[in-house]
């Protein structure tokens, strides 16, 4: 096999997210629960004659240096090469970018871990599960969740990870329009930082018992983002009129979750022409969850 084309790069969604501390290096202290949707980039991945690694598809503001999609792939042939003895073949790599980026959906971290993944399957390399999670860490914090493939809690940084259950169901999900940079809300002296902790069972007890679709917790990084952003604070209040409306990661984009697809559309066709929307289903594991 010398290629593989149109392979999946999910988004997720972060039902909710703690922040609980801080650690002394600086990263803070997360918990929250990682929802991939079928919405997202994709990938062409075709093996070169020589060795090296090309993003085929022009990025604007993302030089190929820069990309995860490129940093990953040099990891992993770097890793196949101190195993083997051998570098592996080039790769040509196209994607289909649809996430926006600074949109709180790991797009970049999404794509990443699918590089991984089909690299590692079209190389032959052989790395576990676990090793491409460990690989991925140092380069996003969101890039083990996607390897690991099914709906997730995370604690930590957002690396330890446990399956768990949640809701089977539709989401409706706008892009406000702006970008958001992490780094931004996370240095904000308003962010909430005292969270208490909350345990897996949590969750799912609350999960059980729930009244309709209204997320558990909250999202820390909300209040932050929407001070900082209004069109993100306006998304929010626009689309609480159909259920709990939350922001995703440090943002910039809202979502609510709706019983049905026939439901998820009638929001869409309400949503404001100003905003790019679109409709998801939850997904309980990754689309190339058979590669591992």
């Amino acid at each position: 096999m010398t290629s593989l084309k149109h392979c999946p790069a999910p988004a997720k969604l972060n039902l909710f997210l703690h922040v609980n501390g801080r650690r002394p290096d600086g990263y803070h202290l997360l918990q929250t629960v990682f929802q991939m949707v079928d919405h997202g980039d994709s990938l062409d991945f075709t093996l070169r004659d020589d060795e090296q690694i090309v993003r085929v598809t022009e990025l604007a503001g993302v030089p190929q240096e820069c990309d995860l999609i490129i940093r990953a792939a040099r990891l992993l042939q770097a890793e196949v090469q101190r195993r083997t003895g051998h570098l592996p073949r080039g790769v040509d790599i196209a994607i289909n970018k649809v996430l926006p980026m600074g949109g709180g959906l790991g797009g970049g971290s999404s794509d990443a871990a699918t590089t991984l993944m089909v690299l590692n399957h079209l190389w032959q390399a052989g790395l576990s599960r676990d090793e491409l999670m460990a690989m991925g860490l140092p380069l996003g914090a969101d890039i083990p969740f996607f390897i690991f493939g099914q709906t997730a809690f995370a604690e930590g940084v957002g690396e330890a990870l446990q399956p768990v259950q949640a809701a089977d169901c539709w989401y409706v999900v706008i892009e406000p329009g702006v970008e958001v940079p992490t780094a931004a809300i996370f240095s904000s002296e308003h962010l909430t930082r005292d969270t208490p902790p909350v345990i897996i069972s949590d969750f799912s007890s609350y999960l059980e018992n729930r009244n309709g679709l209204k997320e558990f917790g909250k999202n820390d990084l909300q209040q932050v983002a929407t001070q900082l952003y209004p069109p993100v604070a306006e998304a929010v209040a626009w689309l609480a009129a159909y259920g709990d409306a939350r922001m995703t990661g440090s943002g910039a984009c809202v979502f609510c979750a709706l019983a049905s697809e026939a439901e998820a559309e009638s929001v869409l066709k309400q949503v404001p022409a100003k905003w790019q929307a679109w409709k998801a289903k939850a997904l309980h594991h990754h689309p190339l969850d058979a590669m591992l």
